[in-house]
């Protein structure tokens, strides 16, 4: 196991993230309890094959997830629609944690992921609380060309910021994308929301209902990376400061339609599979049926990502455009016990 990496000193201030106790030290350090309790959640769309497979060999026999001082459970989220392969029975799972639904009195008229938010929220939270899992690790395969993407809701939980810093360096050079899902009106109430620090994990491309053996090995070794960063931190480890390239989302595009809402033009050939590299104002975007270009108008690059998700055309989303950035984290330590 590594017990070592190389960090970048920056400067930081801000908050701490949730489950945090502040502390001086000579480094000014962000003191976090001890990580007790993890979570690998697969299946939270059920046609997303990579993380159910994973979860479901671990539920078996889950030796290489186990680490010292740690309870780590793997979990479907989702079985029926684990059963059926597909998304969803009634309605996004990963959507549906919010205030009203997890608050909502259980009854026969719930739709199905509706009662399952409100069952994960008892497992494993109740979100919000001193009781909720500490990290939550959210397995999803997408069929965009994004490779391995790890997924953050905070820009100031450090210890998340740390950890993925943590695998960037030990996946290296294999790319590892870092997407900041903190916008306030496009973040969604995930099933990871549930954990003190949680974190998604997009692995692709993969088509929907396939298993692919490279996309299966790249997702085991991030989630392996992961938990040695955990262990490492529970025995005492400091993190000095350094600074995470994060991709942070600016807008969702949809596709041309008409005003039947139909869609009239595709992503261009040009955008196409080019998730992550940067779309310039006049770049070609959507191309229409009979040949026509669409340019992207807007006002500086940006850098697509879930370019063609097939699952959500649906949502009425053609791609999501970031912006790229710099995030600094804290150093980080266990808090005295």
């Amino acid at each position: 196991m590594q017990t070592g990496l190389l960090y970048n000193a920056v400067q930081t201030s801000g908050h701490l993230g949730r489950g945090t106790v502040a502390m001086s030290s000579p480094c000014n350090a962000a003191c976090f309890p001890r990580v007790r309790r993890v979570a690998i959640f697969g299946g939270t769309h059920g046609n997303e094959m990579s993380g159910i497979t994973l979860v479901n060999m671990w539920m078996k026999n889950g030796a290489e997830v186990q680490r010292n001082g740690v309870l780590t459970k793997p979990f479907i989220t989702n079985p029926g629609a684990v059963e059926k392969c597909t998304r969803y029975i009634d309605t996004d799972l990963n959507r549906a944690f919010t205030p009203e639904n997890l608050s909502t009195p259980s009854g026969d008229g719930l739709p199905y992921e509706v009662q399952r938010a409100k069952e994960i929220n008892q497992l494993f939270g109740p979100k919000g609380s001193p009781d909720a899992y500490d990290v939550i690790f959210d397995l999803h395969n997408t069929t965009s060309n994004m490779g391995s993407t790890l997924i953050l809701e905070s820009s100031t939980d450090h210890f998340n910021l740390q950890m993925v810093h943590y695998i960037k360096k030990a996946t290296a050079p294999e790319s590892c994308a870092v997407l900041l899902n903190e916008h306030p009106q496009l973040r969604y109430a995930t099933t990871r929301s549930v954990s003190k620090h949680p974190v998604g994990l997009e692995v692709g491309p993969q088509p929907q209902g396939v298993l692919r053996s490279n996309i299966f090995e790249s997702m085991r070794m991030i989630v392996k990376h992961a938990l040695d960063f955990i262990e490492l931190f529970n025995s005492g480890v400091e993190f000095p400061t350094c600074t995470v390239e994060a991709f942070r989302v600016h807008e969702r595009v949809d596709y041309p339609r008409d005003t039947n809402g139909n869609i009239t033009a595709m992503v261009h050939p040009r955008l196409q599979d080019c998730d992550w590299e940067p779309l310039n104002p006049g770049d070609p975007m959507f191309q229409t049926f009979d040949g026509w270009s669409i340019p992207y108008a807007g006002d500086g690059p940006v850098y697509p990502a879930f370019i063609n998700e097939a699952a959500y055309y649906e949502k009425q989303q053609a791609f999501v455009a970031t912006r790229r950035e710099t995030l600094a984290a804290a150093a980080i330590r266990l808090a005295s016990e």
